[in-house]
């Protein structure tokens, strides 16, 4: 998924070593301030997929599973209890009763096939619908010749039945995904396309107010299912603020979150001033910053090309802009990811050989191209280099610097050459090497609206990927952990992407907050004054 909870926590995927614990009594009560540059794009959980949004949008609804804080443990959220078929094939869920919505009404089955259906309707648009191929008939809606999934079945008010057409082995966390989050379609139907704007959902906070521009307020749900919970009354998300101001103002005791994490420029003189280096709170990740490759653009659509590009990037440099806050990457999958291949080598950097490529493939003097780019620093220096080294073997690459929002758009609707994706890189959803293909590099991904920039399309990859997904015996682990590894070798031989570096993420929290074991909490059982994680769970 999209980049780093906070700029400095891994939201959906960062595993903690421990269990959080608690330096101080829960108390009921209080609010938190937490600051950003840019405005919330959606908060449909249907669409909604930038890290900013990713957070938030968790607080606000729930799906029929969730993770363990601090793990990636599953466990059940919405559903009281789950029954899988001894084929693999068929889930049958069991809702929990007296659920309401924060319109009021109760939740029931219909509203999670309502819920799947829209997420995986065309109309919708939802980059996450590719999450959901296994069900049977996806392939039917995809294709727009049927309106509803014929595998998702109400069985009773609160029964819900999904039939899989093949065994995959990520379901489970598929429907923890936020994509998977139940909606009441009433209130889909009186908003329409504006729902993100209106989101109602079942969460633990209710969206109460939002000056675009200005700020979001969240509201505790009095009448949240989980008892005693949430802790805090509420939540104020302050928009537009560079992210040098917000430091300030935490330092001044006036924030309690930058949501934007440390500025890279003065990440040093932060860590090392011993009055604030307690504050930071460093988190491991399962990320991977890339620079993606339009393959249906000319001449990008020529794997020379793009071969000579992976060539042509310095990754060292690159992580020193950052202050050595990452390892350079190789390949898609980040090194503690199942499935990656500690003895790749991938593409070295080499001028000589990516000029020798470009010749290869008729450019001897190269080329002009567009390189997209997220506005917040360090991104814009990091195209900067990125802009340089390409001109060391003649490309000229025209930097757009724009909001986060807008290179969005430009990746998913396929304008978008080059996108240098940080501050937007791909953490996983969940702890699995499938995350780091279909959304990204598969083909369903690829479509108007999907997160895969890079518009590559391989059906017999698909196929494979398709496959080791359906390897779902655990006695056979090992043997889907190479079929992935296969899958991610053979993309990098097409290099529709130039992996850059996995990084390590760092925020800051204000002196009169907890410990940063706080930091790894379900926020709705977030004590006052203690750091605050923008999902209901630290997956």
């Amino acid at each position: 998924m999209r980049t780093a909870l906070l700029a400095g926590v891994a939201f959906a995927t960062l595993l903690a070593a421990t269990a959080p614990s608690f330096a101080q009594e829960e108390k009921q009560g209080g609010s938190m301030i937490v600051t950003y540059k840019d405005d919330v794009s959606t908060l449909d959980p249907a669409i909604g997929y930038d890290w900013q949004n990713w957070s938030m949008i968790k607080s606000l609804f729930d799906g029929l599973m969730d993770y363990e804080p601090g793990t990636s443990t599953l466990k059940l959220d919405l559903a009281e209890s789950y029954d899988i078929s001894p084929d693999g094939l068929t889930y049958t869920f069991v809702l929990r009763k007296g659920v309401k919505f924060h319109n009021g009404r109760e939740m029931t089955a219909e509203d999670v096939k309502y819920s799947l259906d829209r997420v995986t309707t065309p109309e919708t648009q939802s980059p996450g619908a590719g999450f959901f191929g296994s069900i049977e008939g996806f392939e039917a809606m995809s294709d727009g010749s049927a309106t509803s999934l014929s595998g998702v079945t109400v069985v009773d008010p609160y029964t819900v039945q999904i039939k899989l057409s093949r065994p995959d082995a990520t379901f489970l966390h598929v429907v923890a995904l936020n994509f998977a989050s139940v909606v009441p379609k009433e209130v889909v139907d009186e908003f329409g396309v504006d729902f993100g704007k209106h989101p109602v959902g079942t969460g633990a906070f209710s969206l109460a107010e939002w000056t675009l521009g200005q700020k979001l307020v969240f509201k505790r749900n009095m009448d949240y299912w989980k008892p005693g919970v949430p802790k805090l009354d509420e939540i104020d998300f302050e928009v537009g603020q560079e992210p040098t101001v917000a430091l300030l103002r935490l330092q001044k005791g006036e924030v309690d979150i930058p949501g934007d994490g440390i500025p890279p420029a003065q990440f040093l003189e932060v860590k090392n001033d011993p009055a604030y280096a307690p504050l930071i709170i460093e988190g491991g990740q399962l990320q991977t910053g890339y620079i993606t490759l339009n393959v249906t653009t000319p001449p990008l659509d020529n794997v020379d090309v793009r071969k000579a590009i992976n060539m042509a990037i310095n990754k060292d440099r690159i992580v020193r802009i950052i202050n050595g806050r990452a390892v350079v990457a190789n390949q898609p999958l980040p090194p503690s990811m199942p499935g990656y291949a500690p003895d790749y080598k991938g593409y070295a950097y080499d001028v000589d050989a990516a000029k020798a490529l470009l010749a290869k493939a008729g450019l001897p003097d190269g080329f002009t191209t567009e390189l997209y780019v997220y506005n917040t620093d360090p991104n814009p220096r990091i195209a900067q280099a990125i802009q340089q080294d390409l001109s060391a073997i003649g490309i000229t690459a025209e930097i757009k610097s724009l909001a986060q929002a807008n290179v969005i758009e430009a990746g998913g609707n396929g304008s978008a050459p080059m996108i240098w994706s940080g501050g937007m890189a791909w953490i996983a959803d969940f702890p699995d090497p499938s995350n780091f293909y279909g959304p990204i590099l598969g083909c369903s991904g690829a479509e108007e609206g999907g997160w895969n920039w890079a518009k590559y399309c391989n059906p017999a990859l698909d196929a494979k990927a398709t496959a080791a997904d359906s390897i779902t015996d655990p006695a056979k682990t090992a043997e889907r952990e190479q079929a992935w590894r296969d899958i991610y070798l053979a993309v990098m031989d097409d290099a529709p992407w130039v992996p850059v570096f996995n990084e390590q993420r760092f925020t800051m929290r204000s002196e009169n907050m907890g410990g940063a074991d706080a930091l790894f909490v379900d926020p709705v059982h977030v004590p006052v004054n203690y750091d605050y994680v923008f999902a209901k769970n630290v997956q």
